[in-house]
């Protein structure tokens, strides 16, 4: 395998630039897929191993507490072995989490499922780490939303094809009708077809297993160039003469509790989505295609961050709107009711607020990230892992959505999203901008 060259970011060509992009675009498209698939592995799992809420969330805990606890490993890996190498890593572990579902399913059993979750996890936090400050870097800074809202569209639009693929695969237009009726099936007829429906997963994640295997080898030969994160410019090196360590950052630590509480609140809009639907009678296959109006909806919010940022509007302006915008639909989830005809649906009209979570979440990411690296200079990669242990957001927020929507019903556990968007806004119009912790 050829050596790699560290070179910096303005010694690269505009070619360089542009392969670099579309080599990390690619890698956003495969997260998104992997990532995005959740949202109906969630019901599935439901079903399939008969869980309630709670227990069904454990999906999205088992796939982000893994960011947690590899995102910073991971900054130390890739400061080791480079960009390129600690991606191969990341592709392998996320294999080895897919090639965990066959014994899973055989077993039909929910724990195994976990475990191979937290794997795939696991690579993705390496992947991540690497390549969100590698977009985010690679161009000027008062752009840097505007590339992140690209990497967005190949995410959330590998996120739209993720469920309706996995469904065409997976379910049968026959699984409904035998699903109302588990009820009064007999204990051994019952795990028969429960026994079926789980091994269905068995066939594509073998292949998803093979395929980021050989994804791992071709990042490992692409001709991405390493980026060197370590040098700093004489204003920042000035700027952080007197910091020797990471949590010397308040903008980056307060941007970290930012990204933990915005990818929550994006998990919680696509993965419950299905859950919701259905307790207003959808059927499974039909539900199917909310986990995508969301995420189209995330996607007309990055195509209008591509246009305006920073043209017309600044990130730090968008970002103050986005997170505002939230809020408001929240309160419209919570507050507003009664049956609407749209799309052929028949649906309480509180669940198209929920789609639009999507839009109003779309450019919060994009925001928070280069607001929260700016000035880190060589404190960059670390910084980085500390914004990817933010996603962990993920495992923990859907589990309390959990916990609510067991106790005082699905739609009212939509109010855990109330101060996740009180914060976002705080970052946005003033976290951001703190230097220098206060004891006042």
């Amino acid at each position: 395998m050829p050596k790699t060259q560290t070179v910096e970011v303005g010694a690269l060509s505009q070619r360089q630039t542009y392969q670099s992009i579309a080599i990390i675009g690619g890698l956003f498209f495969i997260f998104g897929f992997v990532s995005w698939v959740n949202a109906i592995l969630i019901p599935y799992f439901k079903i399939a191993c008969e869980l309630n809420n709670f227990q069904s969330y454990l999906v999205a805990f088992a796939f982000y507490i893994s960011y947690f606890i590899f995102s910073v490993p991971a900054s130390y890996l890739l400061k080791a072995v480079g960009f390129k190498k600690g991606m191969m890593v990341g592709f392998w572990v996320m294999a080895l989490g897919a090639f965990v579902f066959l014994p899973a399913a055989m077993g039909r059993t929910y724990e195994l499922f976990l475990l191979g979750l937290f794997l795939i996890g696991a690579g993705l936090a390496v992947l991540q780490t690497a390549a969100n400050p590698y977009i985010t870097i690679l161009g000027p800074q008062e752009s840097a939303a505007q590339r992140i809202s690209i990497m967005g569209i190949l995410n959330k639009g590998a996120g739209i094809l993720a469920p309706l693929i996995f469904a065409a695969v997976i379910l049968r237009v026959s699984d409904d009708q035998i699903i109302s009726q588990l009820p009064m099936m007999d204990v051994s007829e019952k795990d028969q077809f429960l026994d079926e429906l789980v091994r269905r997963v068995m066939v594509p994640y073998a292949v998803v297993g093979a395929v980021l295997v050989l994804l791992g080898i071709l990042v490992r030969i692409s001709p991405l160039p390493e980026i060197n994160t370590e040098n700093e410019s004489e204003a920042v090196s000035q700027a952080n003469a007197n910091k020797s360590y990471i949590l010397q950052f308040p903008h980056l630590i307060l941007g970290a509790l930012a990204i933990f509480l915005h990818v929550g609140t994006q998990v919680i809009a696509i993965d419950t989505i299905m859950s919701y639907a259905i307790s207003m009678d959808i059927s499974l296959l039909d539900a199917k295609v909310f986990p995508s109006y969301t995420l189209a909806a995330m996607i007309a919010g990055y195509i209008f961050g591509i246009i305006v940022i920073p043209r017309y509007l600044s990130q730090v302006t968008v970002l103050k709107s986005f997170t505002t915008m939230g809020l408001l639909f929240t309160a419209c989830i919570l507050g507003l009711g009664g049956e609407v005809s749209f799309l052929g649906m028949q649906v309480d009209i509180s669940i198209w607020f929920v789609v639009l979570l999507g839009l109003a979440n779309s450019l919060v990411w994009a925001g928070i990230w280069p607001l929260a690296l700016d000035g880190l200079g060589k404190f960059t990669k670390l910084g980085a892992s500390i914004l990817i242990m933010g996603l962990c957001g993920n495992a923990i927020l859907p589990m309390v959505y959990g916990y609510l929507a067991d106790t005082i019903g699905l739609r009212e556990a939509y109010g855990v999203l109330i101060p996740c968007y009180l914060y976002l806004m705080f970052y946005a119009f003033r976290g951001y901008r703190i230097r220098k912790w206060s004891k006042a």
